[in-house]
């Protein structure tokens, strides 16, 4: 079937009309719901709620607020990591965590965990990747804010 317009409901179809949602006319810029709201395309947009998984944000926060406590007993800011840290401490940290998943996943005794072990990585990823971002913000977003998420490979 030629796609010619989408339902957010029904998915693509072909006409100008959606079949199931007879009567309401479909813009491809823009979403129809049956209620009769309408809201721009999603295309293009990314899909945060697909992408993320409930179940690891929900383990993952858990993770950093037990280790909020430091060992003198004081508790830091859910927030204080992004005061600065730098890549190399997350990257020394960042391998200690993966010898233990990878001592996890070959079934050999590890330090920590195997779920402790993965949130610890993602801490590490976001915390570099943080740094990576903010590094940029100041100089290229203002020039071009889409060059903001762009890969290294996109660099000429």
């Amino acid at each position: 079937m030629a796609m010619s317009g989408y339902c957010h409901i029904h998915g693509p179809f072909a006409g100008t009309y959606c079949d199931v949602c007879t009567g309401f006319a479909v813009n491809p810029a823009k979403r129809l719901f049956a209620t009769g709201a309408t809201r721009d395309s999603d295309a293009g947009k990314p899909d945060y709620e697909g992408f993320l998984s409930p179940l690891v944000l929900e383990r993952y926060g858990r993770y950093m607020d037990k280790h909020r406590t430091m060992s003198d007993g004081s508790l830091r800011a859910s927030d204080n990591w992004q005061q600065g840290v730098p890549q190399s401490s997350y990257m020394k940290s960042g391998w200690r965590h993966f010898m233990d998943w990878w001592a996890c996943h070959r079934g050999h005794p590890a330090t920590e965990t195997l779920e402790d072990a993965l949130c610890a990585l993602l801490f590490n990823v976001m915390g570099y990747l943080h740094v990576v971002l903010s590094a940029r913000v100041p100089t290229e977003l203002d020039a071009d804010p889409t060059q903001l998420f762009s890969t290294v490979d996109d660099e000429p």
